[in-house]
C-alpha cells in the first residue's frame, strides 16, 4: 500500500496568554478617516483618559485579587503614540506596577505607521511595551489617499521598518476593499506586509457603518464594497501567505461589539466571515497534497481541533472534497497533530 502523505497545518501556533482589551477610540488621533467606526464598533464616543485609566485600575487590582491572569494588556483604538503626553507613559506606567505583581506579562497598542518616530517608539519600549499594532490597512498610495489616511505607502513601510528597529514585536492591520481598490491590489498587500514578518495580522474588509464619511459617500453611489464571497476567497488567499512567514493571524472581520451591528449598511459583513475564509484556506492546502499525493487520495485523517472548521459552514464545501475524491465518510478525525492523506 502507498505511504500516506503527512503534514501539518501551516498556521502558526496560537498565543497561551488571555489579552486584556483597553479601548481608547479616536484618542490621539489626528483626524477621522473615511471608514473609521470606532465610537460604533466599542460603544465608547471618545474616551476620557482619565476614567478609562481610573476603571483600568479598578479592574485590574480586582483581577489580580480574585487570582486571575496572567494577561497581555493590549490598548486598542486611538493612536497610542500620539496620545498627548503624559498619557503613554502614564499607561505604560500602570501597566508595568500589575507586570511586577505578575498580572500583566505583555503589552501592546495600536497605533498609525505615520507616529512611529524612533524617538517614541524607543521611550515606549524602556516603559514596557513589548508589540506595536499599526493600521497599515494598504501600502498603496491611490487607496491611502481616497480613504483619507493622511500618509502614502511610503510612510507604511517605514513605520513597519521603524517598529522592527526599535526592537518591538509588528502587528499589522490591513484593511482590504478601501475606496481606490482595485484588482489584485490585497493580495499584493499582504505580500508586502508577510515580508516585514510581522507576528499577528488582523485582516478587516471594510465595510460601510452609519456615520462615517464612507456611509455618504456609498449613498451617492461613489463606493461599492466587497461582496461576501469575494471576502471570504480574498482572505482564503491571504492566509497561507502569512502564515508561510510565521505570521499569527489573529482576527479575519470585525466582530458584532459595541453598536456595530444596528450601524452596519453595506460590505461583507458575515458572522462566519473568519470560519468560512480558514475553511475555504484549508481545502486549498489539501488540494495542493492531493496534487503532491500523485493520485486520487481515497482517505484523510485529521487532526480533530481542525473538525468544526474542515467542511466550512453548514458543510457548503463537502461537494468540493468529494469532488476532490474525498466525500464524508473518507475523512476522519483524530486525536494527532498531523493530517495524513492516502
Amino acid at each position: 500500500m502507498p505511504e500516506p502523505l503527512v503534514f501539518a497545518h501551516p498556521e502558526p501556533a496560537p498565543a497561551s496568554t488571555r489579552v486584556w482589551p483597553v479601548f481608547l477610540p479616536f484618542a490621539g488621533c489626528p483626524h477621522r478617516c473615511l471608514f473609521c467606526a470606532q465610537d460604533r464598533q466599542t460603544g465608547r464616543d471618545g474616551a476620557a483618559l482619565s476614567r478609562v485609566l481610573s476603571e483600568l485600575d479598578r479592574d485590574l487590582d480586582a483581577a489580580l485579587a480574585a487570582g486571575r491572569g496572567p494577561y497581555e494588556l493590549a490598548f486598542y483604538g486611538g493612536t497610542f503614540t500620539a496620545l498627548p503626553a503624559p498619557w503613554p507613559e502614564t499607561f505604560l506606567a500602570l501597566a508595568a506596577r500589575y507586570r511586577e505583581r505578575g498580572l500583566i506579562t505583555r503589552v501592546r497598542c495600536s497605533t498609525r505607521p505615520d507616529c512611529t518616530a524612533p524617538d517614541v517608539l524607543d521611550r515606549c519600549r524602556a516603559l514596557g511595551l513589548d508589540l506595536v499594532e499599526l493600521g497599515i490597512q494598504s501600502f498603496d498610495d491611490a487607496a491611502l489617499a481616497a480613504s483619507g489616511r493622511g500618509y502614502d505607502g511610503d510612510a507604511a513601510r517605514r513605520g513597519c521598518e521603524r517598529v522592527a528597529e526599535s526592537g518591538l514585536a509588528l502587528g499589522v492591520q490591513l484593511l482590504p476593499g478601501l475606496p481606490g481598490d482595485r484588482e489584485g491590489l490585497f493580495q499584493q498587500d499582504v505580500r508586502e506586509a508577510a515580508a516585514f514578518r510581522p507576528e499577528t495580522a488582523r485582516l478587516y474588509p471594510c465595510l460601510v457603518i452609519e456615520g462615517t464619511a464612507l456611509a455618504e459617500v456609498w449613498r451617492r453611489g461613489g463606493y461599492v464594497p466587497w461582496t461576501v464571497d469575494r471576502a471570504k476567497a480574498e482572505l482564503a488567499s491571504a492566509l497561507p501567505v502569512l502564515w508561510g512567514r510565521g505570521v499569527r493571524v489573529i482576527r479575519l472581520g470585525l466582530a458584532p461589539e459595541g453598536t456595530l451591528a444596528e450601524s452596519f449598511l453595506a460590505g461583507p459583513w458575515h458572522p462566519a466571515l473568519g470560519q468560512s475564509a480558514r475553511s475555504l484556506a484549508l481545502l486549498g492546502i489539501i488540494r495542493e497534497k492531493a496534487a503532491a499525493l500523485g493520485r486520487a487520495p481515497s482517505s484523510l485523517v485529521a487532526p480533530r481541533r481542525y473538525q468544526g472548521e474542515f467542511f466550512g459552514q453548514a458543510n457548503e464545501l463537502a461537494p468540493a472534497y468529494a469532488a476532490l475524491g474525498l466525500p464524508r465518510t473518507a475523512v476522519r478525525f483524530a486525536d494527532t497533530e498531523y493530517f495524513s492523506l492516502a
